[in-house]
């Protein structure tokens, strides 16, 4: 018999394990934005929504408590009607949710965060070949927040987790960016307000999607940086400066290449979209990648798309470099069997020129 309700609790149970085993990843300042946006999931909040400070707190207390029994616990197998699976066969749970409308994931996020969540399936498409599983309420989910992913080839778009993901993007966007933002509004119709953002956040994020798919279609047919080297690479150095760089250059090249989110907004000639994906640009992107900048200040005075074709092509070089310069020091650190060398090299030659000298060590 299917027993939804038993899977969500099996599910729940393996996603506060890795956040009682893992919350120590993150700061003071992280860990809290975190733990909010999974209480307002846990209470069905809109993402505007702000309660008591001393209610949310309370919450938290009894979510830490709750870790700290967990502790020492390891994650449990899945059941589905009589037949148990392992937590990170995506697959064969698939295989048995999917037909009845459900879809689960699971995978490693930054640091080597073992994530998991469990949604219901809203619909499924193909776009540039790959399947597209558009998933609404979310039933079980961890501390992150993810919008979308690749997984076994497929992009997943958690709507739910974009709605606070996208807010909080805009909520705590940089002083700095807070043009691109006011701009990207504009082209959405909106003066740069959060009360007309809640009225309108629907509309604007079911027209954003697209920017999330093609980032995730853009990093399946990535070609530059092998998937396996790149995985290998995070797998010896998690949650350090290097970690940090190479899912950086991942994403970059993800975002440049022909079949990535840029191109897409340079083919549709997407001036919100563009405008969004300036404002929230990561400070390690833009040391990496300040064509986009510099490139979107002369877009927004006169709507030049050939100045930001142009920055694209930059970009997707600037990565492509990056990409081949960590991937032949590692291949050179594994044929030395010698991950410190490997670890000062690319210090050496990577890391120090962006200002981010210094590592945590090899693993």
């Amino acid at each position: 018999m299917f027993d939804l309700e038993s899977i969500v609790r099996q599910v729940k149970r393996n996603c506060r394990i890795s956040d009682s085993h893992h919350a120590g990843l993150y700061s003071v300042c992280g860990l809290a934005l975190r733990l909010r946006d999974l209480y307002k999931w846990e209470k069905d909040l809109d993402p505007w929504v702000e309660e008591e400070p001393g209610t949310v707190l309370e919450w938290i207390g009894e979510r830490e408590e709750e870790w700290d029994d967990l502790a020492d616990e390891g994650f449990g197998k899945i059941t589905i009607s009589g037949s148990e699976y392992e937590p990170l066969d995506v697959r064969a749970i698939n295989l048995a949710l999917e037909p009845r409308g459900f879809y689960y994931g699971a995978g490693y996020a930054h640091g080597l965060k073992p994530s998991f969540f469990l949604a219901v399936l809203e619909g499924k498409k193909e776009m540039e070949g790959q399947p597209v599983f558009l998933l609404g309420q979310e039933l079980a989910r961890d501390l992150l927040t993810i919008p979308a992913l690749a997984q076994n080839g497929h992009v997943i778009i958690r709507k739910a987790a974009a709605r606070l993901f996208f807010w909080d993007q805009i909520f705590y966007v940089r002083k700095s960016a807070r043009p691109a933002l006011g701009f990207a509004l504009k082209e959405y119709g909106l003066e740069d307000d959060l009360k007309g953002l809640r009225l309108h956040l629907e509309s604007i994020l079911e027209r954003e999607i697209d920017r999330y798919i093609y980032h995730e279609l853009g990093e399946i047919k990535d070609r530059v940086f092998d998937g396996s080297i790149w995985r290998e690479i995070i797998s010896r150095f998690p949650h350090t400066p290097v970690e940090l760089v190479v899912r950086c250059v991942k994403d970059l090249l993800a975002d440049t290449n022909k079949h990535g989110t840029l191109p897409h907004i340079l083919k549709k000639r997407n001036a919100g979209m563009l405008g969004f994906y300036v404002a929230f640009l990561g400070s390690l992107t833009k040391q990496i990648f300040p064509e986009i900048q510099d490139a979107f200040v002369v877009f927004s005075e006169r709507k030049d798309w050939d100045v930001i074709e142009k920055a694209i092509a930059l970009g997707n070089r600037t990565a492509t470099r990056f990409a081949r310069e960590l991937s032949d020091i590692f291949a050179e650190g594994m044929l030395k069997n010698d991950m410190k060398w490997t670890a000062g090299e690319m210090a050496r030659v990577v890391l120090t020129p962006l200002g981010m000298a210094g590592e945590r060590g090899a693993e």
